[in-house]
């Protein structure tokens, strides 16, 4: 719920704190922000133009196939990276680009009172994530901008092929904190890739995460998952540079199940001043 985030949270004007004013948050400067029906607030600067999010249909796309299963392992092991990362260090757990809430959710199974804070630019993922879990807080943001959450706010950071800005994870996590962040590898979804046309992963990925988040944070660990899971198209960011008729067109060629790669890494990271 959104209260259980709101000390965690800061208006994006004027960075003050933010307290429930009925169905709105306002900060003591008189800035609101309405709460959506569905339970989610946007405090994304008034005029900004972020990113386009994902669409309603990416996101139902990516919800049915994480309810069905095939990440579950994935979910469980970055939950228990989470939990050993938070062990003794006050403040919430944040996703940053936390899409439908699946895997704030698991993270939270883990962290018995803790608080979550969804993160996301895509009203219809917050839709999803405001009731992914009872204590999980969905809040509309842009990643690429300054976030609407306090400093040192976050005992673990999560980010799960989503995407980071390096300053500002590090800016919300607490000192003594962990980021943990979920790349593909370049196997990933591999055997979609050629007979859908889809977005290849960049055999750099890594390369350039470590670049991304280098001045502000020290991996500590990373570790690579690879299962076979059934395939599921239209919910990454493949499906934003495909022609929905085309894309359809492809996928209705292949076989009803097809046995596809799943290759991930989860790091670990730590605040540069507390690597040593």
């Amino acid at each position: 719920m959104l209260d259980d985030v709101l000390p965690y949270l800061q208006c994006p004007q004027c960075q003050a704190a933010l307290r429930r004013a009925g169905p709105a948050l306002r900060c003591e400067a008189g800035h609101a922000f309405d709460i959506a029906r569905q339970g989610y607030v946007s405090l994304l600067p008034p005029g900004s133009r972020p990113p386009a999010g994902d669409t309603a249909a990416m996101v139902a796309a990516r919800a049915s196939f994480l309810d069905g299963g095939h990440y579950a392992r994935l979910a469980g092991e970055l939950a228990r990276l989470a939990a050993a990362a938070a062990a003794g260090v006050p403040g919430c757990a944040a996703d940053v680009g936390a899409g439908p809430g699946y895997y704030l959710a698991a993270v939270l199974g883990q962290l018995p009172g803790r608080a979550g804070l969804a993160l996301d630019v895509s009203k219809f993922a917050l839709r999803r994530a405001a009731r992914a879990h009872p204590r999980i807080g969905a809040v509309a943001a842009d990643a690429w901008r300054r976030l609407p959450v306090a400093d040192g706010a976050a005992a673990v950071v999560v980010n799960v092929f989503a995407p980071r800005s390096g300053p500002e994870l590090c800016r919300i996590l607490s000192p003594r904190g962990r980021l943990l962040v979920v790349t593909p590898g370049p196997g990933h979804l591999g055997e979609l890739a050629g007979p859908l046309g889809l977005l290849a992963v960049d055999p750099r990925k890594d390369e350039r995460l470590a670049a991304t988040l280098g001045g502000c944070f020290a991996r500590q660990e990373r570790r690579e998952y690879e299962a076979s899971v059934a395939a599921a198209v239209a919910m990454g960011p493949s499906a934003w540079h495909a022609d929905p008729a085309a894309l359809s067109g492809r996928i209705r060629q292949l076989p009803a199940q097809v046995p596809v790669t799943m290759a991930v890494a989860i790091s670990v990271f730590a605040p540069l001043a507390a690597s040593g």
